[in-house]
């Protein structure tokens, strides 16, 4: 059993060696895009499917609480926190407009949508995407194996951060380690926090 323990742990650093390099320029555009939104009073909002809304969340925690150090909170709008309103808009419209209503409703020209998918291929995140173009969004996208239908959505305002690998899981951990950066990357901009 402690073999397998270290294997996974292994397969782990293993995947994000694999797309570290791969990824940074892309983390790092992403960074430069909040950033400038934030400074122009713009909100960030942010959604995701399964796992990937637990990300998101952590995300938004992460940016309106804080991160490493004490600092200001930051706005941001994780969208899966409604569960009476997600589910009435299911039952009342169609599930893949569950984040395109809340977006329609809350987003505004210049601020962020920010998705988490490890296929990109969710018919409500697609949905949310394309909401977010006509409310003059732009569009981070944080996608695994070949970024699937979000990818086509994007247009060269949006950035794309795709773990192009296969493993659900090693995705779910590269999404997670790319939020930390993010997140990082923003409070050294914003702050000067080391």
């Amino acid at each position: 059993m402690n073999q397998r323990i270290y294997a996974l742990f292994q397969s782990s650093v293993e995947s994000k060696m694999q797309v570290g390099e791969q990824l940074a320029p892309s983390i790092e555009a992403a960074s430069n895009k909040i950033v400038n939104a934030l400074l122009n009073d713009k909100k960030i909002l942010i959604c995701g499917n399964g796992a990937s809304s637990a990300l998101a969340q952590i995300f938004t925690s992460s940016l309106i609480d804080r991160y490493e150090k004490e600092r200001p909170s930051l706005p941001a709008i994780w969208l899966g926190s409604s569960v009476s309103t997600y589910t009435a808009i299911a039952a009342d419209y169609n599930y893949s407009d569950i984040y395109a209503k809340p977006i329609r409703a809350l987003g505004h020209e210049g601020d962020i949508l920010i998705t988490l998918s490890t296929s990109g291929n969710a018919a409500n995140l697609v949905a949310a995407v394309s909401a977010a173009r006509d409310r003059g969004m732009e569009v981070v996208a944080i996608t695994g194996r070949d970024g699937g239908d979000q990818s086509s959505l994007l247009d060269t305002n949006d950035i794309e951060i795709c773990a192009a690998i296969n493993s659900r899981t090693r995705i779910h951990e590269i999404h997670l380690l790319t939020i930390f950066c993010l997140c990082d990357l923003i409070d050294n901009t914003l702050f000067g926090i080391e």
